[in-house]
């Protein structure tokens, strides 16, 4: 069984990867949070996040909490655009009762455009590169069931938690930063079905989002049919990505 969270299809990539090369089931984080699912049993279980801030999605920190999962191989990936950092010291810590088995990570692009520019197909392959090599690796790694201690590259823990993870709460509580380019929404709902968190609500049709509730994915930005959605002053420029192997 493979667990994933994905806003804008990396880790649903990983996860139909690893799916395909084991022939097992995957399953959306989002859809066993909204069947409050949160018990799993098999020999090989593994779960993917995407790194926020040198840590985890508040959704996915808080599954992680509330989750048992027996297994006799349970490893942990996290996709990175710069750095892994301490997310998986922050994701062993979130596992209760259960030691994880193995740590794995795999660079892909970094969605988070307030910052990085994904607007042509050059700048997303400087991420991309090695990307497919370490999906190969983490397979032979699961195959295998490797064991090790912490993810690689990492940040240690107490800088993440100390630095990092208050500095991703407060971009979380930003959605002021979230605006819509209203000569272009054309009202679709499309943002307010998909968010992972229903932090969307359609008002006057045009969404409008709910602060206590954003986990700052920015799903919302990168699949508006008519890009629509911008966060800050930077994101118009550096362009939308959704991972292209994968349906959102």
């Amino acid at each position: 069984m493979i667990l994933y969270f994905s806003a804008t299809g990396n880790c649903k990539y990983v996860a139909a990867r690893l799916a395909q090369a084991f022939d097992q089931r995957t399953l959306s984080i989002v859809e066993c949070i909204r069947e409050s699912n949160y018990a799993f049993e098999d020999s090989t279980l593994g779960i993917i996040s995407p790194t926020y801030h040198w840590g985890l999605p508040s959704i996915m920190k808080e599954f992680l909490e509330k989750s048992s999962f027996a297994a006799e191989y349970l490893y942990f990936i996290s996709t990175y655009g710069t750095t892994p950092g301490a997310s998986g010291a922050i994701a062993q810590k979130a596992v209760h009762g259960r030691k994880i088995d193995a740590f794995y990570s795999v660079r892909m692009a970094d969605t988070w455009t307030p910052t990085f520019d994904l607007s042509t197909p050059e700048k997303i392959a400087a991420f991309t590169a090695a990307t497919e090599m370490q999906i190969d690796g983490i397979i032979r790694g699961v195959n295998e069931r490797r064991a090790n201690a912490r993810m690689f590259p990492r940040l240690p823990a107490f800088l993440a938690e100390l630095t990092a993870q208050p500095i991703y709460n407060v971009c979380a509580r930003k959605t002021a930063h979230l605006h819509v380019e209203q000569d272009r929404c054309t009202g679709c709902g499309l943002c307010a079905k998909k968010c992972p968190v229903q932090a969307i609500s359609m008002q006057n049709g045009r969404p409008v989002w709910i602060r206590k509730k954003c986990a700052m994915c920015l799903g919302c930005l990168h699949r508006c049919p008519r890009f629509a959605i911008q966060y800050g002053k930077r994101t118009q420029a550096h362009g939308q990505y959704t991972n292209p192997n994968v349906k959102l």
